[in-house]
């Protein structure tokens, strides 16, 4: 046994080897993505050339698409999987080269009003999500974690208060199935009801990043609408990244208070851990290009390659999501998840559509 042990260290320990493997699931990842850029394209040549008005469907969505089509119709086999759980990176690193389409400017006219619409969206979900996890029994622990998934970043939020406040494995797989099963839904309605009702690009991917969970659906679903409301949905969702370390603060202060987590020692280094560094990529980026240390070429190619960083984030994100396995987790978290997270995309409709009528966001 020793004999074999030896070789798997010295190859975890090796980041060539590490590197390397990575390698055929990004590869899948690239080709996914590709293929979906193939798609968008053939399609609007062909449409446009025949005169045919069709809706301009984004690589966005095909992206996600053939992923789905793969992950649940085919085992993937496991070489590909580290690869694959690169798209979460890939995502990061998009959103902090995003930066360079914005200006600070463009941060400012987010507004104050929407700001607090984020506060009022995060405390409001805690808040509902306990509600609805009490009346329907779930374990305390699970509906924190359904909570603080609903309310700030998705899987990321989940994945980061589990060691806080000491949660389950099986909470937490239930919560991120919950999550992921909405969040795939959120692609195909969010842009349909947007489009029935008229929203403006800024309403509607100010709704999108309030309303969405995780940061790849919330993106993507702002980017099938449009570019413009793509931008607001990332800078609103970022917004909400940004407060993920006092909100799981506060829960592990909570169980640590109940003798059931581990007692939070310097708060200040808690934070600083759990807040989402791609959120000061993101701004660093943003500022430096307001500050004119890129030429307009640089600050091109840096806004392309947040696009090829996110080809390969969507592609992930359909490989991710699989049917199969959410259905195994459970009823009752599913119910409380679908349940919140449609009034939770009420309500936030109803807070943009009635702020946009009184302040014009």
């Amino acid at each position: 046994m020793a004999t074999t042990a030896l070789p798997i260290a010295s190859e975890r320990q090796n980041p060539l080897v590490r590197v390397a493997g990575l390698i055929p699931g990004i590869l899948l990842l690239a080709a996914i993505g590709l293929a979906a850029k193939w798609i968008e394209q053939s399609i609007n040549g062909y449409t446009k050339a025949h005169h045919i008005v069709f809706p301009n469907i984004e690589y966005v969505l095909w992206a996600i698409v053939i992923g789905l089509i793969i992950g649940n119709l085919v085992k993937v086999p496991a070489i590909f999987q580290p690869g694959i759980d690169t798209y979460e990176f890939w995502l990061k690193a998009g959103i902090v080269l995003l930066g360079s389409r914005f200006v600070l400017a463009d941060i400012l006219k987010l507004g104050g009003i929407s700001l607090l619409l984020v506060f009022i969206e995060i405390g409001g979900s805690l808040l509902l999500m306990t509600a609805l996890g009490r009346a329907f029994g779930l374990r305390p622990k699970l509906i924190n974690l359904l909570a603080i998934g609903s309310a700030v970043c998705g899987v990321s939020a989940i994945i980061a208060s589990k060691g806080a406040i000491d949660a389950d494995d099986e909470d937490a797989s239930f919560a991120i199935a919950a999550i992921l099963g909405l969040g795939a839904i959120s692609l195909v309605a969010f842009p349909l009801i947007g489009h029935a009702i008229h929203l403006s690009d800024h309403s509607y991917g100010l709704w999108a990043g309030l309303a969405v969970d995780n940061t790849a659906e919330a993106t993507a679903a702002g980017a099938l609408f449009s570019d413009t409301a793509g931008k607001v949905a990332v800078l609103t969702k970022t917004c909400r990244n940004a407060l993920i370390g006092f909100v799981v603060l506060g829960y592990a202060i909570y169980w640590a208070r109940k003798g059931q987590a581990e007692t939070i020692g310097n708060k200040a280094a808690f934070l600083w851990r759990k807040f989402p560094k791609f959120v000061l990529g993101f701004l660093v980026i943003s500022l430096a290009v307001s500050l004119g240390f890129f030429d307009k070429g640089q600050v091109a190619s840096l806004a392309n390659l947040s696009r090829w960083a996110f080809l390969l984030t969507f592609a992930g994100v359909g490989l991710r999501t699989n049917f199969r396995e959410l259905s195994k987790q459970g009823v009752k978290p599913f119910v409380v998840g679908v349940l919140g997270e449609v009034l939770i995309a009420v309500l936030t409709l109803g807070l943009v559509v009635g702020a946009n009528r009184i302040w014009t966001l």
